[in-house]
Order: structure tokens, then sequence, then C-alpha cells
């Protein structure tokens, strides 16, 4: 059963835990519970975020979300790409002292790979997925081997997996005599002390916590631990949490809505902060529509929109317009994927009269469900309209909406995509045989060979070229037209220094203090 605290409850828990020790908490505000502290098992995206506090991985996401060590001092690939050796980091213990070595490594692979655990992501590596893994070996302490079946640039990304529980490594003391799951043993730079049901997880700091060092680097990087307690409260109702940030019960806040920013800015003991994700709304055409199946009408749409002001009127003037499938914050956007279609009403114009196109109505479909969505589909209505289009809008429940698009039953619709940790993916997300897969949106066998090329290739460089042809031959085909990229907006006490939204979307407590302690 959801448990919603009242503001006054609220207020009683929270001043608790500024009694139980001299320095206040951090506090950062939940949607809803966890569901479990097991790293990928029985979770959800607030357990995650919870647990990665606490354990780490060989690999983990950057700012960026391009995968780097974190456990592993280093990781060396096989010419092959089929074997991956990691060199463990020195120094690195468990919370309960024990230090990390190979074997402890190979104990958590082997258990999440059980079936009984019932971990998520144990069909991502056993030929299911992306990646097949034959053996892991422990050849002495530091060292631990990867084999794989074929060569796969998803491996490590997979690895790093927020959903995957980050492929955590725990101490075996996690686990009760009988196998069972006790509670997280992990390195990293928080021990979990109570989980109190409803209300509140509470964290404390770890003294022997083997820091990186250098910058704040998404989950890897320096990961200080700078207060001695951080505590995540449960708050269901955003209402609730804004009223608790500004009075000063709540610290944090995570994931706003692009509405709650011009509010929150007015409060002078409030700071809003934002990041770009790699989540995605785009414009969706059916290309097997009779009208447009004519790719001159596909381009005439797409330059009939001015994607930055879409972009600055949907967001609050936050996010910049992006017409590539690869998000703004991945490494792989680089100047390639900086062209896209400009706004040019004059070309659409006469783009559509080559294609034959007499007035035809087009239909826009979208959902309130997501007000984002809905608000660049009234803005794509006007600006088709006024470029000439008879454009129509049907608002749709999200089910029936979803329900379309997976049957491909459209001519237009505005999608929110949600977020895909490699360029790799979010071409995937879009590509493949209509006819088998009637949701994907670009059906094109070029574009497939070229996805399934960089998803074995590893080396960077050749990876970057790759997506640079992909979004070429995308922009000259114009199966869809992607509008911008979503937001991680974060609001947090004027006193809190340090906090930081990021590509991830999830909140971290760690390099994060108050002024003056």
């Amino acid at each position: 059963m959801k448990t919603i605290l009242s503001s006054a409850a609220l207020a009683a828990s929270l001043a608790l835990a500024g009694t139980a020790q001299a320095a206040a908490p951090l506090r950062i505000s939940l949607t809803a519970d966890i569901r479990s502290t097991e790293p990928g098992v029985n979770r959800d995206s607030n357990s995650d975020a919870v647990v990665l506090h606490i354990v780490e991985g060989l690999v983990a996401y950057g700012e960026d979300a391009e995968v780097r060590p974190l456990l592993a001092q280093s990781v060396d690939i096989s010419p092959d790409g089929t074997t991956y050796t990691f060199t463990l980091r020195d120094g690195i213990r468990f919370h309960n002292g024990a230090p990390l070595t190979s074997a402890d490594v190979l104990w958590s692979w082997q258990r999440d790979t059980a079936p009984a655990t019932g971990w998520r992501c144990a069909s991502e590596f056993d030929g299911r997925g992306a990646v097949k893994v034959l053996s892991v070996q422990a050849p002495d302490p530091r060292t631990v081997v990867y084999r794989l079946e074929r060569p796969s640039s998803l491996f490590l990304a997979t690895l790093a997996r927020t959903d995957c529980g980050g492929t955590g490594i725990v101490h075996r003391d996690s686990v009760k005599p009988d196998g069972a799951w006790d509670k997280p043993i992990g390195t990293g730079p928080f021990m979990l002390t109570e989980w109190k049901r409803g209300e509140y997880i509470r964290l404390a700091r770890y003294a022997g916590y083997a820091n990186r060092d250098g910058k704040p680097d998404g989950y890897t990087g320096s990961k200080r631990p700078l207060v001695d307690e951080a505590r995540f409260v449960i708050v269901p109702d955003d209402s609730t949490a804004k009223a608790a940030l500004q009075r000063g019960d709540i610290d944090i806040i995570e994931d706003l809505s692009n509405s709650d920013v011009p509010v929150l800015r007015q409060d002078p003991n409030v700071r809003v902060a934002y990041a770009p994700v790699m989540s995605m709304t785009a414009l969706l055409m059916q290309t097997r529509d009779p009208l447009l199946a004519d790719p001159r009408l596909r381009q005439a749409l797409a330059h009939a929109i001015d994607y930055a002001q879409l972009a600055a009127a949907v967001t609050e003037g936050l996010a910049q317009p992006n017409n590539s499938i690869v998000p703004l914050v991945s490494s792989y956007h680089g100047a390639a994927q900086r062209q896209g279609w400009q706004y040019d009403p004059a070309l659409a114009a006469r783009l559509a009269r080559d294609a034959g196109y007499k007035g035809q109505e087009l239909t826009i479909l979208t959902t309130k469900r997501y007000p984002q969505s809905y608000n660049s589909a009234v803005i794509v209505q006007a600006m088709l309209q006024a470029a000439g289009f008879n454009a129509r809008l049907s608002v749709l429940e999200w089910a029936a909406q979803l329900d379309r698009y997976n049957a491909g039953n459209y001519q237009l619709m505005t999608f929110p995509y949600s977020a895909r940790l490699d360029a790799a993916l979010n071409y995937e997300m879009v590509t493949g045989d209509k006819a088998k897969q009637p949701r994907k949106v670009w059906d094109n066998p070029e574009a497939a060979r070229l996805i399934e090329a960089a998803s074995a290739e590893t080396d960077h460089g050749k990876r970057q070229a790759i997506f640079d042809q992909l979004h070429r031959l995308f922009l000259a085909d114009a199966p869809s037209i992607p509008l911008y990229n979503g937001l991680d907006i974060g609001a947090f006490r004027s006193d809190i220094k340090g906090y930081r939204p990021w590509a991830v979307k999830k909140p971290r407590a760690w390099e994060v203090e108050r002024s003056g302690s």
C-alpha cells in the first residue's frame, strides 16, 4: 500500500534526522519508495538511484554517458574484440573492511547470473541479448577476464547499465547463510544504515571509501562523501515535495517539470539546475502512408519547422534543438550531428509542390499524458499550417496512442522516446523492418547494416565515422524528425554546494555539501 506522508508527518520525520547527530543529513526527495536493495533485482529507477550510492561495478557511466573504469584500474580488449581483461584498483575495501579481490567479482557474477537470483540483466549476457559471455575467470587477485562469443561494443555499456545495478560487486556477506539476500555490502561512498519502508532510506558516509580522485564524472571520477548522512525521503506528491523544499525540509528535488522552473526561480532560497539527457521527442512520419511515402513531402515538412523556436517554447527556453538521433550529450554528437534541416518555409512550399501536395489533410496524433510531447504537437501543427499544410491534431489517451505507434497506424505523431545510453541503441530503437516491427520508423537495409557494424566495433573513431554516415543517410531519408532531447531538472536549497543534474537523470549525494560545513 502506498504511504503518503502529510506535511506534518514529513516535517517530523525530517526533524528526527537532525536530532540524531550534530550535522543535519542531506535530504533528497524520492517520488516513491524503493523496491529492494539488491542490485538489478526487483528494482525500479528509484531503487537503482539509491543502490548505486552503495555498490559499484568494474565500469560506470561518465557524465556524458560514456563508459569508464570504476573499480577497474584499466580495461584491455584483445585485438579480436572477444576478450576483456580488467585490472582492479589497489586499496579498495568493502563496507565491512574486507579487501576487494577478483574472487569477489567472480562470486558476484556467478550469483547474478544464477537463475534463482532473478537478476534483470541475465538475458543480456547469455546470448538472448546483445552479448554472450562464454566464461569469466579470476587468474590472480587483481585480474578478471571475460571472454565473449563475438565482439560487441555494447558489452561495457551493458555492464554499466543502471537497471543492471551497475553490475555491482558486493561482498558475499550481503546474503544470509541460506543464500537469501540480506543487505548490500558494497564499496561505494555510502553505506546502508536504515530503510524505513514508505518513509525514508538512510545512508551513512563510508569513511574508508577509496576515491578515484580527479573531477566528478557521472558514476565514476571523484565521489567523495562530504556529508555524514544522505537521507532519501519518500514524498509521492509533487506539490508537497516542492513546499518542503521551499520550507527547508528537503534539500534536493530531482526530475522537475519545465513548468516548475519559473516558480522556483522566484524563491531566493532555492536554486534550479538542469542538464540534457538522452531521451528524445520526435515527430514520426509513416513512410508507408500514400502521401508521406514521397521523401520530398517528408523533407518539405522538415523544412517547415522552426526548431529553435519550438524547443525554446516547449522547455521554457532550457533545451536546444537536435535533429540527430544521437543525443546532444553523447560523446558521438559531433560536427556531422550538428547539421540538420534548416527552417525554410519557401523551400518547404516548393518541395511540397514537387511532391504533388494539393492540401490533403495530415493528421498529427498526440497525447496529453506527456505535456512536452503534446505541446510540441500543438506548435508543429501551427508551423505546418503557416507553411501551407492542412495539418490537424488528434489527441488520444496514452494507451491508444501507444497502440497506434506499435501498429504503425498513423500519418504523423509526436512521440517521447526514453533514453538509450549508446548511439547504436539510439538508432536501433527507430530502425528495422516494418513488416516485422511496425513500430519502427526507418526501414532501410543499409542503415541496419551500419547499426550492426557500430554494435560490434569498439574503436571510438571508427564508430564515430559510422554514426556520421548514419546521420547523413537519416537526413536524406527523413523517416522522422527528431526535435529535441529531454532535460534532467533539479532544484536545491541555496546552501547546498556540488549538486548537479546529469544525463542519467538520477540524484547523486557524493561531492555534495552544505555551505560552511
